[in-house]
């Protein structure tokens, strides 16, 4: 639950102002009774210390100065952050609060936001320090920190970090962790098959194309408020033995010079080996477009064949400033449709990975096709420059049309 700075400096006065009720009225909301359990469900995996958000809300006095703030943002829905339609799908992660727990954070604010009685809260959620997946069982690092100037444009950049594994690993859960968040744009990883040619680890400007890509692996990326991924039960993503990292590093300055060493953290499945199904995936993408200038609704299109039976099972959209929605639909082989994702107000601060509560099965055949509309208007207050045709490109003021998405291999009785 992010809360914009400008507004919460103004919730924060207008809170500190009033006298504070300690005691509810019976029948009122309370911190303790009823607001802890929403934040604690939907909001403190961020909210809480040294984390990505501003500010903690895990305790009373943690939450008490941000009380209108925390209002005015969950009665706009801007927070939770949450994009998709979920009249559309429905999705595990789903953040989004209920119409009747916004009712309850307001009927609280409008109390006086009394604590309660401290018995009445719920247990606090355990998070390990800095990881979202838990503490990792194995850890990979950068050789070498990277200097980010104190200004400027930094190329893009390229890293080969390796992981020395002994034998082929399976790995339930996969986290990138930024050395320096601050200047940390976005990381785009793949994992790399060893080709008996050790890793340097050192940054490059160009692409270690030496070894090829280990097909359905992956240790995770970054975006911004992007956070670790966790398979399912018995789902697994295989790293091969002696794999490397390679990782396209986007860095950003911040007016003073800065060091980054980043590290990728993986959590050791404890399944058998027979019984794990794969999990994949890969991107449906389109290079070639070219946005017109002040149009509000530039639509590009790409899509991509399945080649085996398999079950959709995450999309994360990717687009700059200029994203305005993403849709992604599956074809199938007698040429019928159903969507799988629709996320009408894209924001780009918010990249999140949308996963099915039920994946959804994609005969060989099938083409899974993404429809992403960027507004290249005055409209968007973020746009750099609606008088500009802009194509693809790696900076923030270019754009991207990347459609993520995961993939579990299909049981073998569905085959």
């Amino acid at each position: 639950m992010r809360l914009s700075s400008v507004v919460l400096a103004g919730g924060a006065v207008l809170v500190l102002a009033g006298a504070a009720a300690a005691v509810a009225a019976e029948g009122t909301p309370t911190f303790a009774k009823d607001v802890a359990p929403i934040l604690y469900e939907n909001c403190v995996s961020c909210h809480r210390p040294n984390h990505l958000a501003p500010m903690s809300l895990i305790t009373y006095d943690d939450t008490r100065p941000w009380a209108r703030a925390v209002r005015s943002k969950v009665e706009s829905r801007e927070m939770p952050p949450w994009g998709a339609d979920t009249s559309v799908r429905t999705y595990k992660n789903d953040s989004s609060l209920t119409d009747e727990e916004i009712k309850t954070i307001a009927a609280w604010v409008d109390a006086g936001s009394p604590r309660g009685n401290d018995a009445d809260l719920p247990e606090v959620p355990q998070f390990t320090e800095g990881w979202s997946i838990g503490e990792p069982d194995l850890i990979f690092t950068m050789l070498e920190p990277f200097k980010v100037p104190a200004d400027g444009t930094v190329p893009y950049s390229y890293v080969t970090v390796p992981t020395n594994l002994p034998a082929d690993t399976w790995i339930s859960a996969h986290e990138y962790r930024p050395g320096d968040k601050r200047v940390v744009h976005h990381v785009i990883s793949q994992v790399l098959e060893d080709d008996g040619m050790p890793a340097t680890g050192e940054v490059k400007l160009e692409r270690d194309r030496t070894r090829s890509r280990a097909r359905g692996s992956r240790v995770g990326g970054y975006v911004p408020n992007r956070l670790g991924d966790v398979y399912e039960d018995g789902v697994a993503v295989r790293l091969p033995k002696g794999a490397d990292i390679e990782a396209q590093m986007h860095y950003t300055t911040i007016g003073e010079e800065a060091w980054d060493q980043s590290s990728w953290g993986v959590v050791v499945t404890r399944e058998p080996d027979s019984s794990i199904r794969r999990a994949g995936g890969g991107q449906v993408a389109n290079l070639g477009f070219r946005i017109e200038p002040n149009n509000p609704a530039y639509e590009v299109t790409a899509s991509r064949k399945i080649d085996e039976d398999t079950y959709l099972s995450t999309m994360m959209p990717h687009m700059h400033v200029r994203g305005k929605s993403a849709k992604y639909v599956i074809v199938y082989p007698d040429g019928t449709e159903e969507v799988a994702l629709w996320v009408p107000n894209y924001d780009f601060n918010w990249q999140l990975n949308y996963e099915l509560e039920e994946p959804i099965f994609m005969p060989a055949g099938s083409q899974l096709k993404t429809i992403f509309t960027y507004d290249n208007s005055t409209n968007n207050r973020f746009n750099p420059d609606p008088s500009s045709e802009v194509r693809w490109g790696d900076q923030t003021w270019e754009e991207m049309m990347l459609g993520y998405f995961g993939t579990v291999e299909a049981p073998a009785d569905d085959n």
